[in-house]
């Protein structure tokens, strides 16, 4: 017997399939099976954690990565990547969750806080970028992820002003700021990142082994 033109709508007593999901209660036990093995599956899906990256979210050296502000939903992504410490570069107190995570986690918080500033009355305070590089270059605070609000301008200058220490050309600092920044680049960033005077960190390492702690970095 048929049931909408299907020969597979029946058990093999030729009665309907009660008591299971719609999508397959009309269905031979062994599809019945692989209907209720796919839904245990669901399930353990469910129960994982899932590893969400903040946004633009990227590893900038060993042991150094930048990001825009993570919340909540990033924390068991930041857990894996074991981090010493996070770099802000905001002036607004840290919110209490994030704050929270950190005591948790035993990651201390380093604040530099340059305020959002849109052209033309723009004021990039060297001398915060400065300290904030002293910070970001001592490898005893790697891991270290350093963020702003959208990780674009004020972390696209720290990291714009590391490249400098780590000789790159201007292009290649350029281009790494635009990525992030996109259709949002401001020309007075990167005038600041190539007026900026690096002479007295030249001392600091600017390269960087692996750190001692593993870092294990999920692309999900």
């Amino acid at each position: 017997m048929k049931v909408d033109g299907s020969s597979d709508l029946l058990g093999e007593s030729g009665k309907l399939i009660e008591g299971l999901p719609e999508d397959y209660r009309y269905s031979p036990p062994a599809k019945v099976a692989i209907g209720e093995e796919r839904e245990r599956e669901r399930e353990r899906e469910g129960d994982e954690e899932l590893f969400v990256p903040p946004l633009n979210f990227s590893m900038v050296d060993n042991g150094i990565f930048r990001s825009g502000f993570p919340d909540s939903a990033n924390f068991t992504f930041l857990q894996s990547l074991s981090l010493r410490s996070i770099l802000y570069l905001c002036p607004e107190p840290y919110p209490e969750a994030n704050s929270d995570f950190l005591k948790d986690n035993g990651v201390q918080l380093f604040q530099f806080g340059i305020e959002m500033c849109k052209e033309p009355f723009v004021n990039i305070p060297e001398e915060t970028i400065r300290e904030a590089l002293k910070v970001l270059l001592d490898v005893r605070n790697h891991p270290i992820l350093i963020h702003c609000k959208r990780g674009k301008h004020r972390t696209g200058c720290l990291v714009g002003c590391l490249r400098k220490l780590q000789r790159w050309c201007l292009t290649s600092i350029f281009d790494e700021y635009q990525r992030f920044a996109a259709a949002k680049a401001r020309v007075s960033d990167q005038r600041f990142m190539e007026l900026f005077d690096t002479s007295s960190l030249k001392n600091l390492p600017s390269s960087f082994p692996c750190s001692s702690r593993q870092v294990n970095v999920h692309a999900q």
